[in-house]
């Protein structure tokens, strides 16, 4: 197995090479192909099964990569993986969620292609920055708000890792720092309060009713509900005005299932924003264009850049609505 460049990408009939992409997440895995001129091929979805082990995680996605692999014409050129935690091109360092630490790029398949890693944020963002809403901004934040909260700084086209792999972790900053406990031991945390599974989580707690969605919390007139969505957003706009102070980034891209509450989200945070940031303006809030396709889309950039391929992506139409899905 290699995972060095290789200078041969293989062809489907008709000339058109493929990658294998998949972007793993804590309880699910987006799979796909897609071709040198970015159509998506072939897109699908299994479970993760992470609660037998990183070992059997790791089973599961080579599994999958070969099932998507023997999908196409020919073998693929490459395999790209957007993954959780401590990542770097070669290897998975430490996923806590999955259970891995040191796992090697070429222990995820059996085939012998190149195979390339990426953070799963980080990868989001780079598929922003290539073909989504980054495009046409030098360097921005995409931050997809889900059930937690991490960030991926893009500059100059090409998301930042910091020097250890750790950068982008503005979940776990302190936006209350005498506030409640976050489950990684701090207190305050962004994440605590913004995420979509705290804003369900918090307003449960408090009105002492169990099962509640963010969404539902979104949409509700009920004073519990709008307190528990004005904590979220002035938490968000504390952060996203350190991180501008910091930084100076053109735009800040939201993404993830809570930014799908369009103006309920995007107009408090842009008011308050604006109004923390007395001497200078405020960077364009601009809503993420991929959607839940991001890490999948930038995996597929990562699996041509273990090709050879750095040059694919930026003149690429995207659309995922071409390739069938098999959930």
């Amino acid at each position: 197995m290699r995972s060095t460049p290789s200078s041969r990408p293989s062809s489907t009939p008709g000339g058109s090479s493929f990658v294998v992409a998949l972007d793993v997440g804590g309880t699910s895995m987006k799979g796909g192909l897609v071709s040198d001129s970015g159509k998506v091929l072939l897109s699908e979805r299994r479970p993760t099964p992470r609660t037998e082990g990183g070992d059997a995680v790791v089973a599961a996605i080579s599994d999958f990569i070969g099932h998507l692999a023997a999908a196409g014409d020919g073998e693929p050129a490459g395999v790209g993986l957007a993954v959780p935690g401590l990542v770097s091109e070669h290897a998975a360092i430490y996923a806590t969620n999955l259970g891995w630490r040191d796992v090697p790029a070429s222990a995820f398949t059996t085939l012998d292609i190149p195979v390339m890693l990426g953070h799963d944020v980080r990868t989001g963002g780079l598929a922003e920055s290539v073909l989504g809403a980054g495009r046409d901004v030098a360097d921005f934040l995409f931050l997809p708000i889900g059930t937690g909260i991490a960030g991926a700084t893009v500059i100059r086209g090409e998301p930042y890792g910091g020097s250890s792999g750790w950068a982008g972790e503005i979940g776990h900053t302190p936006v209350f720092p005498d506030g409640e406990q976050c489950a990684c031991g701090q207190f305050g945390c962004l994440e605590t309060y913004a995420s979509g599974a705290s804003v369900g989580r918090r307003y449960s707690r408090r009105a002492g009713v169990e099962g509640v969605r963010a969404e539902q919390v979104v949409t509700s007139d009920d004073p519990i509900a709008i307190e528990i969505w004005d904590e979220a957003v002035e938490a968000l706009s504390l952060a996203l005005a350190t991180y501008t102070l910091l930084l100076d980034p053109s735009a800040i891209v939201l993404g993830g299932g809570l930014a799908e509450a369009g103006p309920a989200l995007f107009d408090p945070v842009r008011t308050r924003l604006v109004k923390r940031l007395a001497f200078r303006d405020a960077p364009p809030l601009i809503p993420a264009a991929l959607g839940v396709d991001a890490g999948m889309l930038g995996a597929a950039l990562l699996g041509w850049r273990a090709a050879g391929r750095p040059d694919l992506g930026p003149g690429w139409a995207v659309d995922v609505r071409s390739a069938p899905l098999v959930s």
